[in-house]
């Protein structure tokens, strides 16, 4: 098994997988349709091809930073039609938010095309909607092994001032697509078609592993309650 590794680490990012109407929620984790629609618009496919291929792909995220939620009131208006009345909406997004993402197939030539795609995309890459553009250096590299135990030897991501904050060591959760048996999550976020007229997903079942405990040198040392009134006595 082999893992395409992504960064996600931009200003603001998006991922609704049951968003309608005049709300558009997000999920605290990114989504496994967002991340396909973002492979396949790196390759250039439109919205009616086929996405099969993609959704195949094992799917896992390490949570780096989860961010905060952010609330946005949204005025839009089409200026070409015969109608001028704004819509409006009430849009959620993570802001600083940053996540690893992995993507497995024991196939790895595929793996090395999309990677290529990524690097050099076809259309304008999006972290979730097209206000959240992608950060530049959102490729990591393909790694040998499956996404659990590749993002478990990955460093920490995290930005200077969130690892000041933090604990050392600190603990990143890690989600990923189940297996036969293990206790489970479920999402409507596995795409079948992306077609504007018909989009349709399947469910997927998501599995929260252990977390992994990585090294914070610049992070402080956890202390409980009762040793912190001791200290500060």
């Amino acid at each position: 098994m082999h893992s395409l590794l992504l960064l996600f680490k931009a200003p603001l990012q998006a991922w609704g997988a049951d968003s309608r109407f005049k709300t558009r929620s997000t999920n605290k984790e990114p989504t496994k349709s967002g991340v396909i629609g973002l492979v396949a618009a790196a390759l250039g496919r439109s919205r009616e091809e086929s996405v099969a291929d993609l959704a195949e792909l094992e799917f896992a995220v390490r949570v780096d930073h989860p961010g905060s939620l952010m609330r946005d009131y949204h005025t839009a208006r089409n200026w070409f039609g015969n109608k001028k009345n704004s819509q409006l909406s009430t849009r959620y997004y993570l802001s600083d938010a940053v996540f690893v993402v992995a993507l497995s197939s024991p196939d790895r030539a595929q793996l090395e095309t999309l990677e290529a795609a990524l690097r050099r995309p076809v259309y304008p890459l999006y972290l979730g909607r097209r206000s959240c553009p992608a950060n530049p250096n959102l490729v990591l590299g393909i790694k040998d092994g499956d996404g659990e135990t590749v993002l478990r030897a990955q460093p920490w991501f995290a930005p200077t001032r969130v690892r000041e904050q933090a604990y050392n060591p600190v603990s990143l959760q890690i989600l990923r697509d189940a297996r036969q048996g293990e206790p489970a999550d479920t999402l409507r976020d596995t795409p079948v078609s992306f077609n504007p007229e018909y989009r349709q997903y399947t469910l997927r079942a998501v599995y929260r592993a252990e977390p992994v405990e990585v090294e914070n040198p610049n992070g402080v040392e956890p202390q409980d309650d009762f040793m912190k009134e001791v200290t500060e006595a």
